[in-house]
């Protein structure tokens, strides 16, 4: 019933949660526990129950974690005694035994197998098993336990039994009174994890009595041949060496944190740790991970470094020679090696001494002694007088080190890290030592050559960096000194003539002014970046000037909109812009990288819109197929968005004053930006409405109250609104020539064709029958609503939004829009500009290609 797929386990344990005896974590004698019945630690963390492991229909008792979806065992009882039966039954038996039922049999296939004398202190109804939050199964006796307020008493544990998991808590070892052994077997029973006292104790894995792996012995801190675990920020290991017991344990500094050491079926043991964010366990270390973990790879007085580069891992430690080149070139590291001389042992110890080899897994400790009341000084001499001795190392490596470590005949399993490990010291004769106190005078020399090299070289580097400062801060000094100059030249175009008086809230203007934070660019950095603006790099013009891409060194592409020193409207654009859209930040909005002003050059630096302007694709029979509804729909949504953020939530609050498919940018994912703030005015929070004696925009965009009395507001934008909103359903210019009504409009055309009943005549051919009707009467009306002649009448952009997304909000009657500014269709795209709030007497024309 349960398997390893994470659906079906998590079936069965909603259905075992329903069925079972979950709410307690103890089995008594008045409780027993059938298939499908669990119990729950009382933290929740392990359960214990009847389950099959995966693609087996086999039954056993384990216990496993309860909080995560993947069944993970932790230990089973009966691993050797599956159960074949649907029925099975775990319960205590007569003897005070937990004992496994197959169906009704009466003998048990698996049980604890105590002998409990019943006595007035422990009698058959006094004793339960208890499921801790350790995962740790516990046979108590109440009579002598904790409910009588002593520490707990336990009569048995299934921690004294594991299986193939070693959990924070539990003991790997031995007893030496009993002679009990706390082990890891695989599940398959092929390997076997355990402590060997022979010598230095140490973990072996074995395969049968073939040796697959060592720990290395135990030096304080953690095993020499486990150098992970030098980095305890998880885990905190102890290693116990007492007369009755020698084992090792760990607990978790983190409680919450699930964490298993595992021996599995290929001979490897893993430290798991469960990751709640990806829902899987991952291992934090496993051995044997490389051919130097491999027990005895380099043959006896050989050395493993698995780092080395020519491919050749195996060595003979100092002072030994290979005793077979063929076999040892063949990484055949069974016939190891053997000393290049005898060592003139004598008395004293004439003639030899020791090399320190260091960062290393020392060598396999069963044929070594250990005298833990000597010191590292004290165990060179105990080995030097024995001439059997062949080398030493301190026990304990905490502090200065402590007790002594002797090994006596071959040297076997030792390999080379480069980061944890050891110090062991090898007996070497004379000639040995000798070359080796040359090799490390040479060293010194060399080290010492080095250092100087260092010591000229950062006094080098301190008088470069002293010199790139002292230009860093020149430079500075003029970069400020510059940066002063332009926004003394940017608070003069304000204070000029043309623009003076013309803002409705100078006070905000000028705060932005005087706050504003914008990068400048160095016109020879900009004219390298459009190649001395370069003709093919032209992107587009109008009467403020020429718009150029270029190429940063960075990699960035950007658009240069350089001003014509022949244009009188472009100072006021390039004041507008620099104060105004360095200040905004939305998707929606084109986004400026900086400003150049520099002798008599005043350029602003955008982002590259790599698909140019709205108008280029709207406006063309061909290019306009590639924007079908759904996109033509997000570009308004977009543009709306955008407009929106300008009227409410930017911190300054704006009105753009030119909006019109020209402005309307495209970038690579054709996600709309509006651009081209040269027109646009601040309001005051609470201002609702402004005059102006300079009327400008573009002919076919402007409402009638601006195009005709100068009056403008958030409700301009609006109207802007609607009409770009109705060309981009159409696909026809608002000025556009109409062969049947050369006066006629897009505004009249909307119009006429809704009070006709025919609205959808309205849209773009292109577009074919592939638009939803709904979505695009929606639209229409919304378009409609925008354009109304009356300010009052039209919706804020907010309302507008609200009505794009439903249509329920939309007023069910519309008013006829204002028909206005009707003119010859030559001038269908200009920008225009007055002195007179009726009279227009000045024009100029805005970017006409994207940027």
């Amino acid at each position: 019933m349960v398997t390893s797929s994470t659906a079906l386990f998590l079936l069965y344990y909603t259905f075992s949660a329903l069925h079972s005896t979950s709410s307690t974590d103890t089995i008594t004698h008045s409780n027993s526990l059938r298939d499908g019945d669990t119990i729950v630690s009382n933290g929740g963390t392990f359960a214990l129950g009847f389950f099959s492991p995966p693609n087996s229909q086999h039954r056993y008792i384990g216990i496993w974690y309860n909080k995560i979806p993947i069944q993970t065992v932790v230990w089973v009882a009966n691993r050797n005694n599956p159960i074949n039966t649907s029925s099975p039954l775990l319960k205590i038996d007569d003897r005070s035994n937990l004992a496994i039922f197959n169906g009704n049999q009466t003998t048990p296939v698996w049980s604890t197998n105590l002998s409990l004398p019943i006595t007035q202190k422990t009698s058959s109804s006094s004793l339960f098993y208890k499921l801790l939050d350790s995962g740790n199964l516990v046979l108590y006796d109440q009579n002598r336990g904790e409910n009588r307020g002593a520490s707990p008493v336990f009569l048995w544990q299934s921690f004294d039994d594991p299986t193939d998991t070693f959990l924070a808590g539990m003991k790997l070892g031995l007893n030496l009174t009993s002679g009990a052994k706390w082990s890891l077997t695989s599940p398959n029973g092929e390997f076997l994890f355990e402590l060997k006292r022979t010598g230095s104790p140490e973990f072996y894995l074995k395969k049968g009595s073939n040796l697959i792996w060592r720990s290395g012995t135990w030096n304080g801190r953690s095993w020499s041949g486990v150098p992970e675990m030098t980095r305890g920020f998880i885990f905190n290991y102890s290693f116990v060496d007492g007369p009755d017991e020698i084992y090792i344990t760990y607990s978790v500094y983190n409680k919450s944190i699930l964490s298993r050491f595992v021996l599995d079926d290929l001979g490897a043991v893993h430290r798991w740790t469960w990751v709640e964010g990806s829902h899987r366990w991952t291992s934090f270390w496993s051995a044997p991970r490389d051919a130097c973990d491999e027990y005895g790879q380099c043959g006896r007085f050989g050395m493993c470094n698995s780092s080395n580069n020519n491919g050749l891992i195996c060595s003979c430690l100092p002072g030994f020679a290979p005793k077979s080149p063929r076999d040892w070139y063949l990484r055949d590291g069974s016939q190891g090696c053997v000393r290049k001389r005898e060592v003139l042992c004598g008395e004293g110890g004439e003639g030899e001494g020791f090399l320190k080899l260091e960062k290393v897994k020392i060598p396999d400790g069963a044929n070594a002694r250990v005298d833990m009341s000597l010191g590292i000084k004290d165990c060179e001499v105990e080995c030097r007088n024995n001439c059997s001795c062949t080398g030493y190392a301190a026990a304990d490596v905490t502090g200065e080190g402590s007790g002594c470590i002797t090994w006596f005949g071959d040297l076997i399993d030792i390999r080379e890290y480069t980061d944890g490990g050891q110090d062991l010291f090898l007996r070497v004769d004379a000639i040995e030592l000798e070359n080796s106190m040359r090799t490390s005078k040479s060293s010194f020399l060399t080290k010492k050559k080095l250092l100087l090299l260092v010591v000229l070289l950062v006094v080098g580097i301190l008088i470069l960096m002293s010199v790139m400062y002292y230009l860093f801060k020149r430079t500075k000094r003029r970069g400020l000194a510059r940066r002063e100059r332009v926004q003394m030249q940017l608070l003069s175009l304000s204070n000029s003539d043309s623009y003076k008086g013309s803002s409705p809230c100078p006070k905000e203007y000028e705060e932005a002014n005087a706050n504003f934070e914008l990068p400048f660019f160095d016109l020879d950095d900009v004219m390298v970046a459009t190649e001395n603006f370069s003709s093919n790099n032209k992107l587009g013009s109008g009467g403020f000037g020429s718009v150029y891409k270029g190429r940063l060194s960075d990699g960035r592409e950007i658009a240069v909109k350089r001003l014509s020193r022949s244009s009188g409207q472009g100072t006021n654009e390039f004041k507008n812009e620099v104060v105004l859209i360095a200040r905004l930040q939305h998707r929606n909005l084109v986004q400026i990288l900086g400003c150049c002003v520099e002798k008599e050059e005043k350029m602003l630096v955008y982002e590259y819109m790599p698909n140019k302007s709205l108008d280029f694709f709207l406006f063309d029979p061909t290019k306009s197929t590639l924007l079908d509804w759904p996109r033509r729909y997000e570009i308004i949504l977009g543009i709306a968005r955008g407009v929106l953020y300008l009227h409410q939530d930017s911190r300054l609050r704006i009105i753009h004053r030119d909006l019109k498919a020209s402005n309307i940018l495209l970038d690579a994912e054709m996600n709309p930006k509006i651009s081209d703030f040269g027109m646009a005015r601040i309001f005051e929070s609470k201002q609702t409405q402004a005059n102006t004696n300079r009327v400008v925009g573009t002919y076919g965009y402007m409402a009638p109250e601006y195009a005709m009395d100068g009056q403008f507001s958030i409700k301009s934008d609006v109207f802007s609104f609607g009409v770009l909103l109705l060309e981009i359903i159409s696909g026809k210019k608002n000025n556009g020539y109409y062969r049947e009504d050369p006066l006629m409009n897009m505004i009249k055309h909307a119009w006429e064709l809704w009070k006709d009943g025919r609205p959808l005549e309205l849209v773009d051919p292109s577009l074919g029958n592939s638009y939803p009707e709904q979505d695009v009467l929606k639209c229409i009306k919304v378009g409609i609503l925008c354009v109304q002649e009356n300010a009052k009448d039209r919706p804020t952009m907010s309302s507008v939004i609200v009505m794009l997304g439903n249509e329920a909000t939309i007023p069910p009657v519309l008013k006829q829009p204002a028909f206005v500014l009707t003119t010859n269709p030559k001038y269908s795209d200009s920008s225009t500009s007055g002195t007179g709030s009726r009279s227009i007497n000045e024009m100029s024309t805005t970017i006409v290609e994207g940027r």
